[in-house]
């Protein structure tokens, strides 16, 4: 796996663990990632892996999208 994909896949390890302790939306998720050092493309990447592997649930409301774990 090359290191951008590896760097993708940690930070989904993080969007997960972010997760599993309460729902949340994009902009909030990117701002705690931001701390751990990840940019904003790394992050959605990183939702994109999440709902590939049918692990996510988002709610589109209004221009908000709320996104929690299945």
């Amino acid at each position: 796996m090359s290191d951008v994909c590896f760097h993708i896949g940690e930070a989904a390890g993080h969007v997960y663990r972010l997760l599993e302790k309460d729902e949340s939306t994009i902009s909030k998720v990117k701002r705690a990632l931001k701390k751990s050092g990840y940019d904003s493309e790394t992050v959605l990447m990183a939702i994109g892996w999440l709902a590939r592997e049918d692990k996510l649930f988002m709610e589109k409301i209004g221009n908000i999208c709320v996104i929690k774990l299945k």
